[in-house]
């Protein structure tokens, strides 16, 4: 099965590719992101994404609201009180009583993707690099792929019917180039390359927060033993990814596949005995 849920995978080479590149994916570090929406600008226009209607949300600076068939990069802004003023040393220079929290987020590019495993007419594929990206001249406009998301990712665009999402920019870097939102993120809290290094430059990353007193700095999506075999597009964040509009364990939907075809299968043999029984014992 191209999209095994047994152990540790390297889902390029499981899915057919030989002599595949490294794995390529995303770090996007919430730390040093300043809520620029410079990724969701580039975004839209190298892959000619249409507007989202430019509605008022009327929740702090956020207009888009998450990720959809129109915004396949969306940077959140969560407004939370601090436990406490700080004060700084002079009068009236206090620290503020909240602090922002800022993430870009985006497809994840799972290792085991249900995406994958649902989709009827082979519009969603993998790519040699490990991404997940969709044909939209195959897609149907089904939606099975936007049920079996575990991150609420894929969405069909209004209008058209098809699923859209992030495609790591494909075409970008089958050329050697960086994806359109890396390239512009001005503090490189959106870091592009292979997947195994930049796990240990988050880890790193991780380490010298904590050691500078931010407890609360974790990794998310990182882990390969999670529901999902872990992401081609993880995340450092500052609280529980639930603060993020995060699954705090996601698990990809079709874990349960092969169990069940097994069943069905033998459920069906039995099935074929059973009706072979009562025909030979008809004839007698």
């Amino acid at each position: 099965m191209a999209n095994s849920l047994y152990g540790p995978l390297d889902p390029a080479p499981d899915a057919g590719y030989v002599d595949a590149p490294p794995r390529m994916g995303f770090f996007t570090d919430t730390s040093v992101c300043i809520g620029c929406k410079a990724c969701e600008v580039a975004c839209k226009e190298w892959n000619a994404i249409p507007d989202d209607g430019f509605d008022l949300l009327g929740q702090s600076y956020d207009n888009t609201g998450g990720l959809s068939a129109n915004s396949w990069r969306h940077v959140a802004f969560i407004e939370q009180p601090q436990p406490e003023p700080v004060f700084l040393g002079m009068p009236g220079q206090d620290k503020p009583d909240f602090r922002w929290l800022m993430m870009s987020n985006v497809c994840k590019h799972c290792t085991h993707a249900g995406c994958l495993d649902v989709c009827p007419t082979g519009a969603l594929f993998r790519t040699e690099f490990g991404t997940v990206v969709v044909q939209e001249d195959v897609c149907n406009g089904c939606g099975y792929c936007v049920a079996a998301c575990p991150y609420g990712v894929i969405d069909r665009r209004e209008g058209d019917g098809r699923a859209w999402k992030c495609t790591m920019c494909y075409d970008r870097i089958g050329d050697g180039l960086t994806p359109a939102c890396a390239q512009a993120c001005p503090t490189q809290s959106i870091q592009y390359g292979e997947l195994d290094l930049l796990r240990e430059a988050a880890a790193e990353r991780v380490e010298k927060l904590q050691a500078e007193g931010v407890g609360s700095a974790r990794l998310y999506g990182h882990d390969q033993e999670d529901g999902v075999g872990g992401d081609g597009a993880f995340f450092l964040l500052l609280d529980e990814p639930e603060v993020y509009g995060l699954p705090p364990d996601p698990v990809v939907t079709t874990k349960d596949l092969p169990d069940m075809w097994k069943r069905a299968g033998i459920a069906a043999l039995a099935m074929a005995a059973s009706v072979a029984v009562a025909f030979l014992g008809r004839r007698k």
